[in-house]
């Protein structure tokens, strides 16, 4: 039993949960300075969270079985290697859409009304790159729309912060999923995949992904400045600033051996620092 959670946790890549879940929880803190909430909230958040990444995830890998088959580096995943087959991770996928739409029925009706627009973007997602080389920008939205969501699960209604915040995962995940693709930049290209380093080549990929961290960065400063947040806030955004210049450091046109690292470690590590700062600066605000 425990090996077959680790399957199904490979498949779906479960420990990348981390990327967006603490941004959606960084909404929702934000959106409590003028919103009340229960803590049945956060749980419900967490619940949507977890589901709606997981099956986009499980949908992801359902559709691109036949395209991770002929690709090297993902020809041993869980499908097309057979150790998972295609109608259970489709029951799987489904269950957790419907774990999604539940979790954002619980929390208040213009997150349910939304839920669809959601899953449609999360989901949409795993067809762009057959189609154009801006697939990345496309993967930041579907992460980018975490604060939110999480921001309209407490206060039941939008505002500018959640907005920023949300530009500023889309160019933070943009940025680091070109990277993560130039391992495959070849591979696109000869089989007719589209994205930035396949397009343009590495060296340009890599100076497109550092300047949308740059824009990141620039953006998380506005959420400060329009939330009134703490300068401790800014001050935690100098800490960010340093693991964005050390993830770029870590790769190189003629080096991915270090890829990995850039793309796990370092953007786990961000995020979660992302969330400590607004915290911080909560409590450093009164």
């Amino acid at each position: 039993m425990i090996e077959a959670v680790r399957t199904w946790g490979r498949m779906v890549k479960f420990s990348h949960s981390i990327f967006a879940l603490p941004f959606a929880v960084a909404g929702a803190v934000l959106a409590t300075r003028e919103h009340s909430f229960s803590r049945m909230d956060l749980v419900w958040i967490v619940l949507a969270m977890i589901c709606a990444r997981n099956a986009a995830m499980g949908f992801n890998r359902l559709v691109d079985r036949r395209l991770d088959a002929v690709n090297p580096r993902t020809s041993g995943r869980e499908l097309p290697a057979g150790i998972l087959s295609p109608v259970p991770v489709a029951i799987f996928t489904a269950l957790l859409l419907a774990g999604f739409v539940l979790a954002a029925s619980a929390l208040n009706r213009l997150c349910l009304m939304l839920s669809p627009l959601a899953i449609v973007i999360i989901l949409g997602y795993s067809f762009t790159k057959r189609v154009t080389w801006g697939s990345h920008l496309f993967l930041g939205l579907a992460l980018a729309i975490a604060p939110v969501g999480g921001w309209v699960a407490i206060a039941g209604s939008f505002a500018v912060t959640p907005w920023l915040l949300a530009a500023a995962v889309l160019l933070w995940v943009a940025g680091f999923d070109i990277i993560y693709s130039c391992q495959d930049a070849g591979h696109d290209r000869k089989v007719g995949l589209h994205s930035i380093p396949g397009r343009f080549g590495i060296p340009a990929a890599l100076i497109t992904a550092r300047a949308f961290h740059v824009l990141a960065l620039l953006v998380l400063a506005a959420v400060g400045v329009t939330a009134g947040l703490h300068p401790a806030y800014q001050v935690g955004l100098i800490l960010i600033a340093g693991l964005f210049l050390w993830e770029h450091r870590l790769v190189r046109a003629d080096d991915m051996s270090r890829v990995d690292m850039a793309f796990f470690n370092m953007n786990g590590i961000i995020s979660v620092l992302y969330l400590v700062v607004i915290l911080v600066a909560e409590f450093m605000g009164g």
